[in-house]
């Protein structure tokens, strides 16, 4: 392994110990020196790789951002389909890489008050809800969503999987649920005309 690469190595390390760190302490909980002894490291080698607990965060919801972004690359054969896929991706993918639980909790926590502005303000670059609803709206027209407010739907939908992926983030005992449970929450009554997979 090069230098850079080892350098890099250590970059990642340092934000994912941060980020379980923030999820299970919270955020203002969290000492930096809490973060360079769970690396390990010194206080002062931590700082030459992030300035502060602050950049820290930053680029931790910025990557958060960009993992959202995996949502629109969803290939399926219909709407609903689309949600089934996209969350048995994510199930799939969470088990292998535990972190993408904590992603999820700190992306809900950095959009509420008391966070710092400028990471408030990049999480709340995130539209999934608004994205997907489009999704769904094209579903109701099929007739195989429910009906009614699609950004609503959207909504109550993706407040369910944060849910639950919170859960999972604290409950390592807690299975994912079967995604046509949290698909069915946009389906339509026809529902259980579905073909199953």
């Amino acid at each position: 392994m090069t230098r850079k690469e080892q350098k890099e190595e250590r970059r990642k390390i340092i934000l994912m110990t941060a980020l379980k760190l923030f999820v299970e302490r919270g955020f203002h909980e969290t000492k930096i020196s809490d973060i360079a002894d769970a690396v390990p490291m010194s206080v002062g080698l931590l700082f030459h790789y992030f300035e502060s607990k602050e950049v820290l965060l930053k680029e931790l919801v910025t990557m958060g951002v960009q993992y959202t972004g995996h949502v629109s690359k969803v290939k399926a054969r219909d709407p609903s389909d689309f949600f089934v896929t996209f969350l048995r991706q994510l199930f799939e993918y969470s088990t292998v890489q535990p972190w993408v639980f904590n992603m999820f909790v700190l992306m809900g926590q950095a959009r509420k008050t008391g966070m710092p502005e400028e990471v408030r303000a990049i999480a709340e670059t995130i539209h999934t809800a608004e994205d997907t609803s489009r999704i769904i709206r094209k579903g109701q027209k099929e007739g195989l969503f429910r009906k009614g407010d699609a950004l609503q739907l959207s909504i109550t939908f993706w407040a369910a999987v944060q849910g639950i992926m919170e859960e999972m983030a604290v409950n390592k005992d807690y299975k994912a649920p079967d995604p046509e449970w949290l698909v069915a929450i946009i389906l339509g009554n026809n529902d259980h005309k579905r073909e199953k997979k």
